[in-house]
């Protein structure tokens, strides 16, 4: 039988922490004066109380290391127990969002979504916004530790590849886990602060750069008024752009520099290629402002940059209506979303590295083809790709287009339109925020949408942030018998 000590240990301690971070937003809505802090105070009091108490009944549980059922269970837990909390504040507070409503806002900020059940964003108190701000910030890192620390050790989707890229994590997950979150925690606590200033120095004041800094180096898209980043314009994009790409790239590149052992993070393949997709998109996508809409140069380069870089990394900010730039951009916006950017950072989807693997296996079973007395073998970065690894990303995206197609049949069901059902399921197993249409759209949102087809996007939120295998193995018999 497992022990779910250790699990329950972990998992109330970070329900204790994410307690502590109602504070900030308690005292906001205290300065501002509008009278909703006491929903911050009921909720933190709340999530502080049951969470030390899950790790005191616990603690007697805790050893070293955990094991890898406990591991699986620790990283789906985690993204389970942390929504239902964080949902408080929104139920409580001046948005008075029913548990589902409540529960799709606070899994879309943490698994950095940026799919939003929120109107009037505009008037909202600033404690509720801080609040959607600190959520996606929390996911961000806490997704980085995922991705560097758990997935890799519990070899899912191809994962395993970056096991040894930094860290010998065997054994000692936990303790190991500690040692990374602290330098992974610099690194991401100065990127943020180096977008605020940044957001600063471009004009924003003091709030808005504060919770735009968190959802843009989270990738998560939350924004502070209902025009999206639209709010805004010219430099800011710009700034933004930056940011998005700098939270895209590998963040064990940024801790093995820390370390100063990298090596330099523009000689990752993974980086250039990331960029070079990005480079091209945006290259293509100005062509077709131009010379089809005729938009001016220079705001067809920044608004094409600055949104494709956004659906691309899985933030979900939005500075115009793309759905107005023709049917073959609104098409390839939608698969841009299916890209993803590099391995453990705070971005989402399929990720870079997978279709570099898929390409180098098709490459190499071509040319057996041609001679098949050749040995051939699929390689990433200079390494053979072994046995282990090319299934895992093969099984990757066999789940991942298996689980959006029945996500976009479960939303048809529901009585979405075509479009609607495929660009939500899209949006919500690739993280990515807004979808296509007028509904769920870059200018709408996802309130109209039925409590069903919520708790289905729900699950695709919440299966797509964890690689969808991490997820699955739980489902399985066998898992619970070994």
């Amino acid at each position: 039988m497992i022990d779910m000590r250790p699990v329950g240990y972990v998992i109330g301690l970070l329900v204790a922490t994410l307690g502590l971070f109602m504070v900030p937003p308690l005292l906001v809505d205290l300065a501002e004066g509008r009278g909703h802090w006491p929903a911050f105070a009921e909720a933190a009091v709340l999530t502080m109380l049951v969470g030390a108490l899950v790790a005191l009944a616990c603690r007697n549980g805790v050893r070293e290391g955990l094991t890898t059922q406990q591991t699986f269970l620790l990283t789906s837990g985690v993204w389970l127990a942390l929504p239902v909390f964080g949902a408080l504040p929104l139920m409580l507070g001046a948005t008075g969002l029913g548990f589902t409503d409540a529960f799709f806002e606070a899994m879309s900020g943490l698994t950095t979504t940026g799919s939003t059940v929120l109107s009037g964003l505009d008037d909202l108190p600033k404690g509720i916004l801080l609040w959607r701000g600190i959520l996606q910030w929390l996911g961000g890192i806490g997704i980085i530790v995922v991705a560097m620390v758990f997935l890799p050790e519990l070899r899912v989707g191809g994962m395993q590849v970056f096991r040894s890229e930094a860290f010998d994590t065997m054994g000692k997950i936990l303790p190991r886990a500690t040692a990374i979150a602290r330098q992974i925690s610099v690194i991401y606590v100065g990127l943020t602060m180096a977008c605020m200033l940044t957001y600063l120095l471009l004009g924003m004041n003091a709030f808005d750069a504060t919770v735009h800094a968190f959802t843009t180096v989270a990738t998560g898209g939350f924004a502070n008024y209902d025009a999206s980043f639209g709010a805004f314009s010219g430099p800011h994009e710009y700034a933004a752009t930056l940011f998005m790409i700098l939270a895209a790239l590998p963040f064990v590149r940024y801790v093995q520099m820390l370390n100063g052992q990298s090596t330099p993070l523009l000689q990752d393949r993974q980086v250039r290629v990331f960029l070079a997709i990005l480079a091209v998109l945006v290259a293509l996508a100005t062509l077709v402002l131009v010379t089809t809409l005729g938009t001016a140069s220079e705001t067809a380069i920044r608004q094409t940059l600055f949104n494709i870089t956004s659906i691309m990394s899985g933030t979900g900010y939005a500075s115009v209506d793309y759905m107005g730039w023709g049917a073959f951009l609104v098409t390839l916006f939608f698969f841009i979303g299916l890209i993803g950017g590099c391995a453990a950072s705070t971005t989402c989807s399929i990720k870079v590295f997978r279709y570099q693997i898929l390409f180098s296996s098709i490459r190499a079973q071509l040319r057996r083809t041609l001679y098949p007395h050749g040995v051939f073998e699929p390689h990433f970065e200079g390494r053979r790709v072994t046995d282990d690894v090319l299934s895992s990303v093969m099984s990757f995206f066999v789940f991942f287009i298996v689980t959006l197609g029945l996500l976009a049949v479960a939303l048809s069901l529901t009585g979405l339109d075509f479009i609607t059902a495929v660009s939500g399921a899209g949006a919500a197993i690739a993280n990515i925020g807004p979808g296509l249409g007028d509904t769920i759209g870059p200018t709408g949102n996802f309130a109209p949408l039925n409590d069903t087809a919520k708790w289905i996007l729900i699950f695709g939120m919440f299966v797509g942030r964890l690689e969808l295998m991490a997820v699955y193995v739980l489902f399985t018999v066998q898992f619970w018998r070994a």
